[in-house]
């Protein structure tokens, strides 16, 4: 075979967590198989079902040239790890040669037309015992003879950090070798771990806590409680371009958005000023525990991060906790706000959530909140509430953003 010869093109899948469960492995791996099928179901992609192959999937690429559209599509689902481009070939030993020099040749063409020197190394990894050679014989010989073709054009060999990493793993009856791989967000494929409630705002914090629980193979669905209408809507539209980069990862199905207020307004007329965040937070989880029940989520997820804000310390947790019945997950409890800052540039959040936005989390806010809540203040001013009015109230505002990226994991929500 010659390196001008017609190759197979595929995404290698390869996933991390999910190769350590034990007698369940086998549920996590359908369900990310599934989700990825779903996934390229959404696009107009020429791509074949995923296929798996001794503990990787693969899918194969009829056109070459949206390779790598399709491995960053699927380097964005949870479960997986790594996604190569890489060529499908025999196990024939001139055609591996072959080829990995062809994939060499390509990702060093820059280096190449620049007349600058470049290095690379061979990895090989062979899961098909039958195969003559072993791993390290297979990189030592192809790495032999990529070098011997390649000296001219400036080649060398680098153990550590190589310009180009050549890529071969044998498994089963097949090779692939790669140059290109993508980092993946890892974590358990959705739909794994259940349904969620994120309260989702457009600041930075409770997107990133999303993002956690979705990598966590839950399916969440975001409640977002507007100040309008006693502000404009600007807060809205930001949530709304979140879920966006949100709903790319498959894992978050739609968001909820609740007009709270004129029920901030109520409430600040009746509480005392210095425990109305805390009110406002109670209201929240109910209305959030509420419509959990309505759509079998099983927790309520918030971006609370302790002691980072006035409403966020351990005893006005407490007295917020105190209404639920159902777990509150806090993904961010322990994290500060530097580490908050660089996951959200990560998953692309973040230059969404630092815009300005009228929202209800300073609206009729105390000059002075409470920071220490005293329970029974707590409860006496809770008492002065209708609190099943409010909650229907706002249970019967409630308006519905779908989003477009529905794994399977969704199909059933009401």
């Amino acid at each position: 075979m010659s390196c001008s010869a017609k190759l197979t093109t595929v995404c290698f899948i390869s996933f991390h967590e999910i190769a350590l469960k034990g007698r369940n492995r086998s549920v996590f791996e359908r369900r990310l198989k599934e989700n990825i099928d779903a996934c390229f179901s959404a696009t107009d992609y020429d791509v074949s079902k995923v296929q798996r192959i001794a503990g990787s999937l693969t899918v194969t690429i009829r056109n070459p040239d949206i390779a790598e559209d399709c491995a960053r599509l699927l380097a964005n689902i949870p479960g997986v790890a790594s996604v190569a481009v890489a060529y499908k070939v025999s196990r024939d030993w001139d055609t591996i040669c072959d080829v990995a020099l062809r994939a060499l040749q390509e990702s060093a063409a820059p280096f190449v037309s620049e007349n600058q020197p470049y290095t690379f190394k061979v990895e090989s990894r062979r899961s098909a015992t039958d195969f003559p050679k072993s791993s390290m014989d297979i990189s030592r010989d192809v790495g032999a003879h990529l070098l011997g073709a390649s000296i001219d054009n400036g080649a060398s060999v680098r153990m550590k950090n190589p310009d180009v990493l050549v890529s071969i793993k044998i498994v089963g009856g097949a090779t692939y070798i790669s140059t290109r791989k993508i980092k993946g967000i890892g974590g358990l494929p959705s739909g794994s771990s259940g349904r969620t409630v994120s309260l989702l705002s457009s600041g930075i914090d409770s997107p990133v806590a999303s993002f956690r629980m979705i990598k966590r193979g839950s399916v969440v669905l975001g409640l977002h409680f507007s100040g309008r209408p006693q502000t404009n809507d600007s807060s809205e539209r930001l949530v709304l371009e979140i879920g966006e980069v949100l709903a790319r990862t498959g894992g978050l199905a739609r968001i909820y958005v609740v007009p709270f207020g004129d029920i901030q307004r109520e409430l600040a007329s009746i509480v005392e000023p210095s425990l109305r965040v805390i009110m406002y937070r109670r209201l929240m989880l109910l209305i959030a525990e509420r419509l959990a029940h309505t759509q079998r989520a099983k927790a309520l997820i918030t971006g609370e991060s302790l002691g980072q804000v006035a409403s966020q310390t351990l005893d006005n947790i407490v007295a917020t906790n105190e209404v639920a019945t159902m777990p509150i997950l806090r993904p961010l409890i322990g994290s500060d706000k530097d580490e908050i800052v660089h996951e959200a540039r990560q998953i692309g959040t973040f230059d969404l959530s630092i815009q300005d936005a009228e929202d209800c989390c300073t609206l009729f806010m105390p000059r002075s909140p409470e920071t220490h809540a005293n329970l029974k203040q707590v409860a006496a001013s809770w008492d002065l509430l209708d609190v099943e009015d409010l909650i229907q109230r706002a249970l019967d505002s409630i308006e519905v953003h779908e989003f477009s990226t529905r794994f399977g994991a969704h199909r059933d929500l009401d």
